[in-house]
């Protein structure tokens, strides 16, 4: 894993949070010719200002047409942009990174990362009582 810092929403400063080397290299060829504007943003609107949603929205679309099947498509795979954050929280909970590392990368408390995503933690039963077992025979 290659690591990003993303700006935290309403926070100052970056946090380091892993990604993949390929969408990396992608982000870094994209900043290459097109440098972010004064204020860090990469996407701005026509006048300057912020791009509008519904731009976002319309892109988004198009990229699910492109890529998904007709019945991905229709079904609610990725439906909202903001899908792909669930999806990526889930995943890392259900490897098994740590709640509070999963909370800090996703600018969460783990109260509240705990409160979105407890119910998609999935099938780590096994695993969970296999390190009970392997603390408790000093491994």
């Amino acid at each position: 894993m290659v690591r990003c810092s993303p700006r935290p929403r309403g926070a100052p400063g970056n946090r380091a949070v892993p990604c993949p080397p390929e969408p990396v290299r992608i982000l870094r060829a994209h900043l290459t010719a097109f440098p972010p504007a004064r204020d860090g943003r990469l996407f701005i609107g026509i006048n300057g200002g912020d791009l509008p949603t519904i731009t976002y929205r319309r892109a988004w679309d198009r990229a699910r047409v492109t890529t998904l099947t007709e019945t991905e498509y229709a079904s609610p795979l990725g439906k909202r942009i903001y899908d792909l954050r669930h999806a990526c929280l889930s995943t890392w909970l259900n490897a098994g990174v740590p709640v509070t590392q999963v909370a800090h990368w996703a600018g969460h408390s783990v109260d509240v990362l705990l409160k979105i995503y407890a119910k998609c933690i999935v099938g780590q039963d096994e695993a969970a009582k296999r390190r009970i077992s392997d603390a408790l025979e000093g491994r």
